[in-house]
């Protein structure tokens, strides 16, 4: 049995909008280096977390489309 892919912890839209802010911190600079590296971090997961909601989008359209899962996933 496929395991169940988890929902990320915060919805996409609050996701993307923090990962804008970090990315126009870390653009504009004046942090320290342990401030800049939090902020990369961060983003990092932020952006993880983007990528766990557009995967599930584009399996969910696969599905409702009738193709697999890799297909939709072929560029």
């Amino acid at each position: 049995m496929a395991e169940t892919p988890t929902t990320p912890e915060i919805p996409y839209e609050q996701a993307r909008d923090e990962l804008i802010s970090v990315v126009q911190k870390l653009e504009v600079g004046g942090t320290s280096l342990d401030e800049s590296i939090a902020l990369w971090e961060r983003g990092e997961v932020l952006a993880g977390i983007c990528q766990q909601w557009l995967d599930g989008a584009r399996t969910r359209l696969a599905a409702a489309a009738g193709l697999d899962a890799e297909d939709a996933t072929d560029d």
